[in-house]
């Protein structure tokens, strides 16, 4: 049965079915517009926390620590109820959207480029922003030196805070309602389908989402230098 159910999962995705590549569609859509969103929120934040002293400091890195932990269905709940007809942004009707959706990852992913990156301008080598202070480097140029020198740091902050977004299912079923064509991704269908019993589109899109990892880390290590 297993061996059926592979085959025709690569039957499925050699037939270039509609409804399956409309999945994968609205996945890659919403988590790219996410991280364009959260990115460079989340790289400024890392940057500022990491290189400045002020007060709650530990309580703010410890915080961003912490919710990294934090169950992504707990992050969809919450929305829900903020997002929701009484809730306080229920007037923008995001609810069971693609809108919604897309807020939930950058809520999603905001902790992961922020602890990255954060973690990656820590363990570059002070003398460097010292340096450039010391030639007359404004703020914004000292930010930019930093951070071009840790960019692996940040690129894989980036690849990390995707492969959170893409692969979370409690957030996006809860605020997207896993409407088909819509709000449906590849880790909501794979839930739906094997609920259901039909694995062979379950597997197809796992094999799909297993795909899209191996390409984006691929392309990391390509940049990093590390692949020959």
């Amino acid at each position: 049965m297993l061996i059926d159910a592979i085959g025709a999962a690569f039957v499925l995705l050699g037939s270039g079915d509609a409804a399956l590549w409309r999945i994968v569609q609205v996945s890659l859509t919403t988590c790219l517009l996410a991280l364009l969103i959260a990115t460079p929120v989340a790289v400024w934040l890392g940057y500022a926390i990491a290189s400045r002293l002020f007060f709650g400091r530990r309580m703010v890195i410890w915080l961003t620590q912490v919710s990294l932990s934090l169950p992504t269905v707990l992050i969809g709940l919450l929305l829900y109820l903020v997002l929701s007809r009484p809730g306080p942004a229920g007037q923008l009707h995001w609810l069971f959207s693609q809108s919604g959706l897309v807020a939930g990852q950058v809520l999603i992913a905001l902790p992961v480029l922020i602890a990255f990156t954060l973690a990656a301008v820590q363990a570059a080598d002070p003398r460097l922003a010292e340096t450039a202070i010391t030639l007359g480097a404004s703020h914004t140029r000292v930010m930019w030196t930093v951070l071009r020198e840790v960019r692996f740091g940040v690129m894989a902050a980036i690849i990390s805070g995707f492969g959170r977004v893409i692969s979370e299912v409690g957030c996006a079923m809860m605020v997207g309602g896993n409407i088909a064509g819509e709000t449906r991704t590849i880790t909501t269908a794979i839930a739906l389908e094997t609920s259901k019993g039909e694995f062979a589109q379950g597997i197809a899109l796992g094999v799909v989402l297993i795909a899209i990892a191996l390409i984006i880390n691929g392309g990391l290590l390509l940049l990093q230098g590390d692949a020959r």
